[in-house]
């Protein structure tokens, strides 16, 4: 099966060096920098006591000779207009495009531009990021996709797909219910930013003063009363889970989103929040909180602009 990995940054530099480590035939979709940065280095992957190193098959935009069988769409809510045009010439007729994007947007994106059948769902656990030499540095030990079908069919294609994702060093899900399983994700994701950024520290910090868990609790109910709304309620037993990771005492763990946000990055506020809020407005569902997050990003956001 070949394989086309869009993007080779913390989660598809992560998940495609695994493939490729294992054997499978990997080629990643990058841009010039990037390119230049993994033919000089490798593709590394460090932390949690690995040193490995590899020498990734590598495309740019204008050399893309399809069809691909599988597409692994990982890039950012930045990236996603670019890279829909850019992977384009590899999708055919029988290829599958998995993305894992958090949040519904990239959906919406993928299915107008190649339709129903080609787009699956698909969910991205893993905790890394690109340190300053451009190495994918694992932080945790998680790593896991989950993808499948969005009317939760499970056919001849699908079962290929989850053949060439598993045994390949991460642990895979092939999901009936896959797009209960993003907005269960988006969820956690939404209000884990909204603890981080409108508490303005870690989770512990922000559990640790006065108001610190009635917010916590506050964002995540917001957060899954747009997924009920929108006909895929997340679990009693997840929103409990979630719950206490939100209001952990001590916990040192914050969103992506607010690391992105402390470093002065651009940050995924539309496809987390925006979308999220926009959503809910449609449904009638009230979020301010969630809404007060997303005008604080979009506001970081206009300032990273310009800068």
């Amino acid at each position: 099966m070949r394989i086309l990995v869009v993007g080779a940054g913390a989660t598809g530099g992560y998940f495609g060096g695994r493939l490729a480590q294992a054997g499978r035939d990997v080629t990643f979709l990058v841009r010039e920098g990037r390119a230049r940065t993994l033919r000089e280095r490798g593709l590394r992957i460090v932390g949690l006591g690995e040193q490995t190193v590899l020498e990734p098959k590598l495309v740019t935009a204008d050399a893309v000779e399809g069809p691909y069988d599988l597409v692994l769409l990982t890039v950012k809510e930045s990236g996603l207009t670019g890279a829909v045009a850019d992977l384009a010439p590899a999708v055919g007729p029988d290829t599958l495009i998995v993305p894992v994007l958090n949040g519904m947007r990239q959906i919406d994106v993928l299915v107008e531009r190649f339709g129903e059948q080609a787009v699956l769902g698909g969910i991205a656990y893993v905790m890394t990021t690109v340190d300053a030499d451009g190495d994918i540095l694992r932080l945790a030990g998680m790593h896991r996709l989950a993808y499948g079908r969005r009317d939760g069919r499970v056919d001849d294609k699908v079962r290929a797909v989850h053949a060439a994702l598993s045994d390949a060093g991460f642990d895979t899900a092939l999901s009936e219910r896959i797009l209960s399983a993003m907005w269960s994700k988006w969820t956690f994701i939404a209000a884990l930013g909204a603890v981080c950024v409108l508490g303005g520290g870690t989770v512990g910090e922000v559990e640790a003063v006065p108001g610190g868990t009635a917010l916590a609790d506050t964002v995540l109910a917001e957060a899954a009363s747009v997924a009920s709304a929108a006909g895929h309620p997340v679990p009693d037993k997840e929103l409990a889970a979630y719950a206490g990771m939100l209001t952990a005492q001590g916990s040192d763990d914050t969103s992506s989103l607010f690391r992105d946000l402390s470093a002065g990055l651009p940050v995924e506020a539309e496809q987390i929040f925006g979308d999220l809020v926009a959503r809910a407005e449609a449904l009638g569902v009230a979020v301010p909180s969630l809404a007060a997050v997303t005008v604080r990003l979009r506001v970081h956001n206009a300032r990273a602009a310009k800068a």
